[in-house]
C-alpha cells in the first residue's frame, strides 16, 4: 500500500494498486507543475487509489485536454493526475509519498525536453519521448 499526503497535510490519498511505471519525467511540463529539473512519478493503475483525508481541499487544472493535474488547493502540493482517455490509470509524484514504498524509476522519459546542465548518471533507460 502506498501513502502520501500534501504538504500541509490537509489531503491523503492511499493507492493498493498495480504499479504500472515508474519513472523520471524530464518534459516542460512535469518541470513546471513540480518546479523542478524533472519529476519522479509512479504509473499505477486507479482501481486501488483514493482519497482518504481532504477530498473536499482538491483542486483541479486541465492541463491538456482531459489531462487533469489535481492538487491541494492551500499548499499546491500535486496529488494525482487522470486522464480521460486512460480512466484505468492515475499518476502519482514521488515527492508526496509518505514512506520509501521500495519501489525506485525504472526508465526516464522526454530526455529530449531534459534541462541542457542536467546528467543523467545511472544506467536507467532513456527514451526521448514517451515509450510505447
Amino acid at each position: 500500500m502506498i501513502k502520501g499526503r500534501c504538504h500541509c497535510g490537509r489531503v491523503a490519498f492511499e493507492s493498493a494498486g498495480k504499479l504500472i511505471r515508474y519513472a523520471n519525467c524530464h518534459c516542460d511540463d512535469c518541470r513546471k507543475v513540480s518546479g523542478a529539473v524533472f519529476s519522479s512519478a509512479l504509473v499505477m493503475a486507479s482501481d486501488g487509489f483514493r482519497i482518504t483525508e481532504g477530498e473536499d481541499q482538491l483542486s483541479a487544472y486541465e492541463s491538456s485536454p482531459g489531462k487533469f493535474r489535481c492538487f491541494c488547493k492551500h499548499c499546491s502540493a500535486p496529488i494525482v493526475t487522470r486522464f480521460n482517455a486512460r480512466p484505468e490509470i492515475v499518476i502519482l509524484r514521488a515527492g508526496v509519498l509518505d514512506q520509501d514504498d521500495g519501489h525506485q524509476p525504472q526508465i526516464h522519459i522526454w530526455v529530449s525536453a531534459k534541462v541542457p546542465w542536467v546528467k543523467i548518471c545511472d544506467d536507467l533507460p532513456q527514451f526521448p519521448e514517451m515509450p510505447k
